[in-house]
């Protein structure tokens, strides 16, 4: 089945492109089944290129989606045209009265400020608790998951001298975990970021677990007992090419950045990256939403908040 997302968005046409069945709202309306309800909260700048991450991700499943695009102001980023957020964003109010099967919440460019100088910071609790009540799972990836982390459960992050970018090797430590399934033991997956939180700091907390980790980048995948929340420190999501993008934005900049590690064959920039992700972060989202949203949402959503309100 296919993805629903708003008529017309740009995204619609790249994934057609690939090959990847979406479906606009008047086709979705012939449908008479009951399709999955995903929010994406979208904080990176480069709006139009993360949603084509992340809708390519959330195609590679049997269930009908329907995608809600969420701000958290009016505001436009610098690298994505006010139009468009006129045109395929809800304002966080004017869906403060839905329930979501799922949630996404992306990163963000602001690893260096503290969370309480982030401007946004309020909207962003008020969101995270919103979530709480009216959403059955939440994706977090990672600046989102480290905010989350310290919101719900007050473990600040710490930070790196140097960023860590680059595609790193990891382990499945619980391979009977359902968002791991058909995972291979050992795999990789790219991060960019400068915080981190120690994998004991996680293990601390009751009934969440790291259950992917890397000897170089850390935790990875980290989950609540009760799938109502992931914690994703990386970015499963990237397309090939962009962290050479972030690498020659910063070396533009004047930031002498390091060459992602694990990325450029022979650490040559002027290669085209290895690629070596892009089937278990497809696995990752697939198992998200078959075992973490699919299969523990109730039919009618209005019974959610009843639900969740005992959880925590």
């Amino acid at each position: 089945m296919p993805i629903r997302i708003p008529e017309n968005l740009p995204a619609q046409n790249v994934l057609l492109g690939e090959n990847i069945f979406t479906m606009d709202s008047q086709r979705a309306a012939s449908q008479d089944i009951r399709p999955m309800e995903v929010a994406i909260l979208n904080l990176m700048p480069n709006k139009i290129e993360t949603e084509v991450q992340l809708l390519r991700l959330l195609s590679n499943t049997p269930l009908q989606i329907n995608v809600d695009l969420i701000r958290i102001n009016d505001l436009a980023p610098k690298h994505t045209p006010q139009s468009h957020m006129d045109a395929f964003y809800h304002d966080f109010n004017d869906v403060a009265d839905k329930r979501y099967d799922g949630l996404i919440v992306t990163g963000a460019p602001l690893a260096l400020l503290d969370y309480e100088d982030v401007n946004y910071w309020d909207t962003m609790k008020t969101i995270l608790e919103w979530a709480n009540r009216n959403v059955q799972s939440t994706l977090y990836l990672c600046w989102a998951a480290h905010a989350a982390m310290y919101h719900f459960y007050g473990i600040q992050r710490k930070l790196r001298d140097v960023k860590l970018s680059g595609v790193y090797h990891h382990q499945v430590k619980d391979p009977h975990n359902e968002l791991l399934r058909g995972f291979d033991p050992e795999f990789y997956a790219p991060h960019s970021r400068y915080g981190y939180i120690n994998t004991d700091e996680y293990e601390s907390i009751e009934g969440v677990k790291v259950i992917a980790e890397s000897e170089e980048a850390g935790a990875y995948v980290v989950a609540s007992d009760d799938k109502r929340m992931v914690f994703i420190t990386g970015h499963p999501e990237y397309d090939p090419e962009t962290l050479a993008d972030e690498y020659q934005r910063d070396v533009q900049a004047g930031l002498n950045p390091n060459i992602p590690c694990n990325y450029f064959p022979g650490d040559d920039p002027t290669q085209s990256p290895l690629v070596r992700w892009r089937s278990h972060g497809s696995l990752l989202f697939t198992n998200w939403i078959n075992y973490y949203v699919y299969q523990t949402t109730p039919y009618d959503l209005n019974q959610l908040v009843e639900k969740n309100q005992h959880k925590r």
